[in-house]
């Protein structure tokens, strides 16, 4: 994993400005992925500010042209290649505790979503309060294309959009721009991003931790944009036609269907990218989105955390190291899935993914206690 240096720069900066801490993830170069270092500093930082009275507000932005673009799993992959899967296990661990405490966190988080917003990054500001869109925000979950699956308690958010929007973005890692995101309800508001430094100003100068005198003053510079005319969210019939049915073979039979009686071009992409998708990932998102539904924020992440041990310790399948060796490191984009087709997959094998890991060290995920909640993240739990 990533360690700190004296040579090297924070990884984490942090402004103050009376009641307001601005904390920005610095790794520009790396578009702010998520290292092991950052993760424990963002928790230590909002576990001091939750605790001082003196801080009222937080905000969350990345420095350079995205917010944050994910995890670090080039790092974890390292781990699992050289037989350190526990490595692995303790960043997510870390990282889903940082989550929980967003979630239920007893202040105001406004996250500036410039840019990217990918993975790990939606984990750590889809849970705050406020998500700030802006015209050139592009929002995924590209897991199920890496051998993994929607985690930083994406469960939990992607299953309470609008119909089955979750289970399309989640599945099919689709991207969302900044009015999409809006939408569907991932961002909260919309602001161009010519008036973020006034906006900023502005939440600068708040003496009140009060969500309505907060949000009061992001809707001052909030805009309603349109939907660009080939816009997923246009689609919303066909999605829920499809992206409710009960498995993952039943889905691609009701698009291909959809296929035959449209020349949408969505469609096509679509299927394309689901067909190029790790089947094993598939049907353990599909699940996981399906049972998010009915949990908290806290029973979402702590199935996530056992899923996401199974997939690093690549008992049933390795496709997490493929996806990362074609996407991330070699770049061929032709992953050699195993098992390649989703008919190899048996009601078992995914059954594993949701069970106790079977190793004397291993822990279930210990979220941290958590008390003066306010109302809307009473509501997670």
């Amino acid at each position: 994993m990533i360690t700190s240096n004296s040579a090297e720069p924070d990884q984490v900066l942090v402004e103050q400005n009376s009641g307001v801490r601005t904390i920005i993830l610095n790794r520009p170069k790396q578009l702010n992925a998520l290292s092991s270092q950052m993760i424990s500093r963002l928790l230590e930082l909002f576990l001091a500010y939750e605790e001082d009275h003196n801080v009222k507000l937080i905000i969350l932005k990345g420095k350079g042209r995205a917010f944050c673009a994910g995890g670090d799993v080039a790092a974890v992959v390292r781990d699992i290649k050289e037989g350190n899967w526990k490595l692995g296990a303790k960043y997510f661990w870390k990282e889903f505790i940082l989550n929980y405490v967003m979630a239920t966190y007893n202040k105001p988080q406004v996250s500036i979503l410039y840019g990217i917003v990918m993975g790990g990054g939606a984990g750590a500001s889809i849970h705050g309060r406020f998500r700030v869109a802006t015209e050139n925000s592009v929002f995924a979950m590209p897991e199920t294309a890496l051998g993994l699956f929607p985690d930083v308690g994406a469960s939990y958010y992607l299953s309470r959009l609008p119909g089955f929007f979750g289970e399309y973005v989640g599945l099919a890692g689709a991207r969302l721009d900044g009015a999409e995101m809006l939408a569907c309800g991932l961002a909260t508001h919309f602001v161009p991003a010519e008036r973020l430094s006034m906006l900023e100003e502005a939440l600068n100068k708040v003496d009140s931790s009060d969500p309505t005198v907060i949000s009061g003053i992001i809707s001052e510079f909030s805009q309603y944009p349109n939907l660009k005319e080939k816009s997923a969210y246009y689609r919303m019939d066909i999605i829920d036609r499809c992206f409710s049915r009960r498995t993952v073979e039943d889905i691609l039979s009701a698009l291909e269907i959809e296929a035959k009686n449209s020349k949408d071009d969505w469609i096509s992409t679509t299927l394309q990218s689901l067909n190029k998708a790790s089947p094993m990932s598939l049907k353990i998102s599909l699940r996981s989105i399906r049972e998010g539904r009915l949990q908290g924020v806290g029973q979402c992440l702590l199935r996530e955390y056992r899923m996401v041990c199974h997939v690093m310790r690549g008992e049933v399948s390795k496709d997490f190291i493929e996806g990362c060796r074609a996407i991330l490191l070699d770049k061929d984009r032709n992953p050699k899935w195993n098992p390649s087709k989703l008919e190899q997959i048996s009601d078992e094998m995914v059954d594993c993914y949701f069970s106790k890991v079977d190793d004397e060290e291993w822990e279930d995920l210990k979220l941290l206690p958590r008390s003066n909640l306010p109302a809307h993240a009473i509501a997670k739990l």
